[in-house]
């Protein structure tokens, strides 16, 4: 999981949104309008993002479709002080 992390967040396009959007739900979880609003995103960005952080794993779905809340998946909680560093050096 740890090089998942990486890769994700720092190894791509878009990784800065991506840690944003995981700091945001790990504070408090929240559905995909909330989070555009929040961080000034356009919707579909943030839908893009949170594809991407699910398809590995880094975030999970609460609920359905449009009022599903996100939030980080139980993987990424157990290596959050990966999460940390990756925050740490991108500041």
């Amino acid at each position: 999981m740890e090089a998942v992390l990486w890769y994700v967040l720092t190894g791509t396009r878009g990784g800065e949104n991506r840690v944003r959007i995981l700091k945001t739900v790990e504070e408090q979880p929240r559905n995909a309008n909330q989070l555009a609003e929040t961080l000034d995103l356009d919707y579909k960005t943030i839908r893009h993002h949170l594809d991407v952080l699910m398809d590995n794993d880094v975030v999970q779905r609460s609920g359905d479709d449009y009022g599903a809340v996100y939030l980080p998946s139980q993987r990424c909680r157990a290596n959050w002080e990966t999460v940390e560093t990756i925050v740490d050096r991108i500041d």
